[in-house]
């Protein structure tokens, strides 16, 4: 893996999140719930703009791929079948001085509890047990009573919601092969060694579509078609294309699924570097074969123009949607000077497609009428953006206040307004400024935040 060229922002990340309402740590009040994450006002917004993107891509610009949204609760027999029951585990070691935990094949990124200023994979002292194998599935029961009949657990993917539905998507849609089904979810996984803010968590949201192919069709071009489209709309999010690379798997890293993946990796930058943020896997047949054996019910696809019965391969992509947002924040975050200022500016120069807040709206001095006009403004463009009105503090500081949370435009009304119904609009990015007519600023929006 490459080592990486950027700094290390991570803390700064922490500490604008919480401090600006993008991310705060789960039940904090109580001392915090481990790796597990709320997000704010402004995360919320930034979260559910990089979903929408996501499924607007996946299902809305095209015809053949349908949505879902699968329960989390599903029937025990479908972890066995996906070989998540006996599978899916981690080799753990314990220490009997420090008493903490590790996972036995990440020693080296692991930090020793005891010895804090160390650097990671620094265990010179601990006292490792042999491994032993921990799932990763967190259990709970189902009904009254707590015993082995009514064992379910929390799902730790998306995917096994979209296998078990193939049939009752595809019927009812009347789809042919290929086509495929995505949905967005929550998925749950015991980690040990989560960590890196919410980079890896406990509790985290998938972005899943599983693509179905014909075996005798020419499903690895399938396959680089999607890797292709993939890649793309991570550069159409704003993610910088020297920031962005494909990690493929080999032989030894495949999943026992998998006939050919590829990950697609972000650069945090700083110790963390290169990590993945989406998957690209050649599933084969495995998942709806073994649905089939489990299940006793076929999971075949009638290609009625040939007269055949086959079970489709499967193309997925998979990506995190919590990692992206992290890489979103981290690829937009800097820091740098203003010629004409003594003090520099923190941005976070988001796509403006993805800002949580599209514009903020300021009176230049709250008297003369310039607030009523702004309020006006405000509430006419709130209708169809999300809009912050702040008439508190010099404009400069408001002006910083928005640079760091990503909004890309604000608007000014100031004594020319007064006079022929004009705004100033300044760009968060370029810091130019221009003259816009009141009643055309939402247009002005419209055509600035097209992409």
């Amino acid at each position: 893996m490459p080592a990486s060229n950027q700094p290390d922002v991570m803390d700064k990340l922490v500490s604008l999140a919480k401090r600006r309402g993008f991310i705060f740590q789960s039940s904090e009040i109580y001392g915090g719930t481990g790796s597990v994450w709320d997000y704010g006002p402004l995360g919320v917004e930034l979260k559910k703009n990089i979903k929408d993107r996501w499924w607007h891509a996946l299902v809305r610009m095209r015809d053949d791929v349908e949505g879902l949204d699968a329960a989390i609760l599903m029937h025990p027999k479908v972890w066995e079948a996906s070989g998540h029951v006996a599978g899916f585990v981690d080799p753990l070691v314990d220490c009997k001085a420090c008493k903490g935990r590790f996972r036995a094949d990440k020693l080296q990124d692991a930090r020793c509890p005891r010895k804090p200023s160390k650097q990671p994979g620094e265990h010179t002292e601990c006292q490792l047990t042999e491994p032993r194998q921990f799932n990763l599935m967190f259990k709970t029961f189902m009904g009254a009573l707590e015993d082995s009949a009514s064992v379910v657990y929390l799902r730790p993917e998306t995917a096994q919601g979209i296998f078990v539905n193939f049939l009752n998507v595809q019927q009812s849609t009347r789809q042919k092969v290929p086509f495929g089904i995505a949905q967005i979810g929550k998925a749950f996984r015991n980690e040990i060694t989560p960590g890196n803010f919410t980079f890896r968590t406990r509790e985290f949201e998938q972005m899943e579509m599983q693509f179905f192919v014909d075996p005798n069709a020419d499903h690895m071009e399938w396959f680089e078609y999607w890797k292709a489209q993939r890649m793309q709309w991570h550069l159409d999010l704003g993610l910088k294309e020297d920031r962005l690379h494909f990690h493929q798997h080999g032989a030894g890293e495949l999943a026992h699924y998998a006939r050919a993946a590829f990950d697609i990796e972000f650069d945090f930058g700083g110790t963390l570097g290169f990590q993945e943020i989406e998957g690209v896997h050649h599933r084969g047949d495995f998942d709806l074969g073994r649905h089939q054996e489990y299940s006793g019910k076929k999971l075949e696809y009638f290609d009625q123009p040939n007269n055949r019965r086959f079970v489709p391969f499967v193309i997925e992509t998979s990506v995190g949607a919590d990692r992206v947002t992290l890489a979103a924040l981290a690829n937009a975050y800097r820091e740098e000077e203003v010629a004409g200022e003594s003090e520099g500016r923190v941005v976070l120069g988001l796509h403006p497609a993805i800002a949580p807040i599209k514009a903020g709206i300021f009176p230049l001095v709250k008297k003369d009428g310039m607030p009523e006009f702004a309020e006006k403004l405000g509430n006419e463009l709130r209708r169809r953006f999300p809009v912050f009105y702040d008439e508190t503090g010099a404009i400069g500081r408001r002006y910083r206040r928005q640079d760091e949370v990503g909004t890309p435009f604000c608007l000014t009304v100031d004594g020319q307004t007064l006079e022929d119904n004009t705004v100033t609009v300044r760009d968060r990015d370029s810091l130019t400024q221009e003259r816009v007519a009141a009643d055309r600023v939402g247009a002005f929006l419209d055509e600035k935040l097209a992409g």
